[in-house]
């Protein structure tokens, strides 16, 4: 079966909403799909199906996918609260000029990422809320499981998605999750979306908000969105090239071959040191390429929530 992002060009989707759906019931299925079955009925709200029970609950919607019984569950409430927290500074502008999912730009990936985590919790009957951040936070909606919620975030999501913030915002993650820290009343689990490249040579700031955020009981997880082909592989055409930085504007001309070896280093020397961190405070990291699909992080978002309720 084609992908979504084979299907067609995400730029293309008018329905914004429509379409994290769409990446959420296509993992879904993989799931079901898969080996794993506990696993994947645990999140799609089903159970597997054990003989002699009453068949009044079975979805037969997925038995003709899957040819497996599962029951749906409607008794299992939860309550989670999630708060997602999206940079939404110049540096998350950047996108590779692909094809299907390597058309979106780091935040548009985020964007629809987060829109398909919240498809699952509305699933899950679990609370969600939205921060939008650069120089400082200027989005911050309380968790919530309402109908209205949901499509409010949407909006939001769907307003970043398709207009993008222009060249000019730069970023202070660690003021912005300081703040968040505070305005968090209750236990939550805090899903981060950023590049982290704001202070790369001095990470002391950032991990003292990431442990205010831990201090008050929260379960955090990091999701390092990068291009890994340009920002960390640095592959490029060797000819000289002119690299503009998003958030001062400042440009540099060089050739990239010349670069590429030291420039690897540093920058894998960089994020070993934030994901080894984020190991010893007890955070969840996870490596994502806007390269790839939203599968490896939805399966690392699912496997957290499911440890936090």
């Amino acid at each position: 079966m084609a992908s979504l992002n084979e299907t067609y060009s995400l730029h293309e989707v008018e329905n914004f909403e429509l379409l994290a759906k769409q990446v959420v019931e296509g993992f879904i299925i993989g799931l079901h799909q898969s080996p794993y079955h506990g696993f994947s009925a645990e999140f799609a709200e089903h159970k597997l199906y054990n003989p002699g029970e009453s068949t009044k609950n079975i979805d037969w919607k997925v038995f003709a996918r899957t040819d497996k019984l599962f029951n749906k569950r409607y008794d299992d409430e939860t309550n989670l609260r999630c708060q997602i927290v999206i940079d939404s500074s110049s540096s998350m502008t950047l996108s590779n000029r692909g094809k299907g999912i390597n058309q979106l730009s780091k935040i548009q990936w985020s964007a629809l990422a987060s829109a398909s985590f919240m498809y699952l919790l509305k699933k899950q009957r679990d609370a969600f809320g939205l921060t939008l951040f650069d120089e400082s936070i200027h989005l911050h909606r309380r968790a919530s499981g309402s109908l209205k919620q949901m499509r409010l975030l949407m909006s939001y999501l769907d307003d970043i998605y398709h207009n993008p913030p222009d060249h000019s915002k730069t970023t202070n993650i660690a003021e912005a999750l300081h703040e968040v820290a505070e305005r968090i009343k209750k236990r939550s689990l805090v899903v981060i979306f950023s590049d982290f490249f704001d202070q790369m040579d001095n990470l002391d700031p950032v991990f003292s908000a990431l442990q205010h955020l831990k201090y008050n009981k929260n379960e955090v997880i990091v999701f390092n969105v990068i291009d890994l082909q340009k920002e960390v592989e640095f592959k490029y055409s060797n000819k000289p090239m002119k690299f503009i930085d998003y958030e001062t504007g400042e440009t540099l001309k060089v050739r990239p071959q010349d670069l590429q070896s030291v420039y690897r280093e540093r920058m894998d020397s960089y994020l070993n040191h934030l994901k080894l961190k984020c190991m010893q405070f007890g955070i969840d990291f996870q490596l994502a390429d806007i390269n790839r699909d939203f599968n490896d992080v939805l399966r690392a978002f699912l496997i957290r929530r499911n440890k936090s309720i």
